[in-house]
């Protein structure tokens, strides 16, 4: 949305016009927009293996996983359906690296984290602090694994290392318009863009996809989320802007009910006034 929003790249037009490299075994492939591979209705199919125990870390990796995936077929129309791909994030690295010049894991965190005073979060594992990793843990009863999940081909989809607290700056830019202490990483207007319904998941519940989050009512007030999980973690983050809440749980174990545990927070939560959330 940076990039769009500086006259990089548009996201209603194709990625091949961006990756012209980019090919599925389909030939659908050469209308799919950004921002269809941005809410998930590309058609395109999920990520099935990980490759968690390769451990790739190298520059080229982003490339090479857009040129991997010309055995692909679509499973819908490009725009008429949702299905979950993280495939469709994954390209995105290469694409933003194409268009912005630098790695994607560079660009994020130069225009992004920095700027949002995430200094200990990164995309890219190796830079991570050692005092500051954690193990993940998988089974029950729970052991460590021997694998830690990271490979860069799978970085915009699966490999933030953050925590709770620099998470909370990212929640926070999220509630007030792009804006974190004064600096701004998106205007309202592209924010805003980024948060508008453009696709209904379930009509029984009301859940819609934005760009990147799902949107739903919860006891009449609009909530986003999204959550996520590897092999030895678990993860969830919600906001609910009309009340400035966030809630950010971060869990390194597989066998742990997030949702529920969301859950009880959130009603406390909204069960208080904004007074007493602020204390």
């Amino acid at each position: 949305m940076q990039l769009y929003e500086r006259g990089k790249l548009d996201i209603n037009k194709p990625l091949i016009n961006y990756l012209p490299y980019f090919k599925l075994n389909d030939e659908r492939y050469k209308i799919i927009t950004i921002k269809q591979m941005l809410n998930h209705t590309s058609g395109m199919p999920d990520v099935e293996d990980y490759e968690w125990d390769k451990g790739i870390s190298d520059e080229g990796a982003a490339e090479r996983y857009t040129r991997s995936l010309n055995d692909k077929e679509l499973i819908s129309n490009p725009g008429s359906e949702y299905h979950y791909s993280n495939i469709a994030f994954e390209v995105m690295s290469d694409l933003i690296a194409k268009v912005s010049g630098m790695s994607f894991e560079t660009y994020v965190k130069d225009n992004i984290l920095l700027p949002l005073e995430m200094k200990e979060s990164s995309f890219y594992y190796p830079e991570i602090k050692k005092s500051l990793r954690t193990s993940p843990h998988i089974g029950y009863p729970p052991k460590v694994s021997p694998i830690y999940p990271y490979n860069r081909m799978h970085a915009p989809s699966s490999t933030l290392n953050t925590n709770v607290l620099e998470m909370s700056h990212w929640a926070i830019a999220n509630m007030y318009d792009g804006t974190y202490k004064n600096r701004q990483i998106l205007t309202p207007k592209t924010h805003l863009m980024m948060m508008t319904p453009t696709f209904t998941v379930n009509k029984d519940n009301g859940r819609k996809i934005v760009l990147g989050w799902f949107m739903y009512p919860y006891k009449g007030m609009t909530n986003y989320d999204h959550g996520g999980s590897d092999d030895g973690y678990r993860s969830l983050l919600t906001l609910i802007p009309g009340k400035k809440i966030g809630i950010i749980i971060l869990c390194n174990l597989e066998d742990i009910k997030m949702y529920d545990i969301r859950n009880k927070i959130r009603d406390i939560l909204l069960s208080k006034s904004s007074d007493e959330i602020s204390k």
